[in-house]
């Protein structure tokens, strides 16, 4: 999945500032692309998490774990 693919799928969905990270992936549709982003390119993970709004810390910390 490319980023223009990422951005479009993030841009379909309203009130994402609302939910859990876990739930914006799911409803994003983006759920198994981050998990296999996780395993074998954590920089398309960070990338993800960035697209959806989420702070540099966090990210570190979920990329990490």
């Amino acid at each position: 999945m490319t980023e223009q693919q990422i951005i479009k799928a993030i841009s379909k969905v309203d009130g994402l500032c609302g939910m859990t990270v876990n739930e914006q992936l799911y409803v994003c549709g983006l759920m198994d692309e981050f998990d296999k982003a996780i395993i074998v390119d954590k920089n398309k993970a960070k990338k993800i998490l960035e697209l959806l709004g989420v702070d540099k810390p966090s990210i570190e910390k979920i990329v990490t774990e």
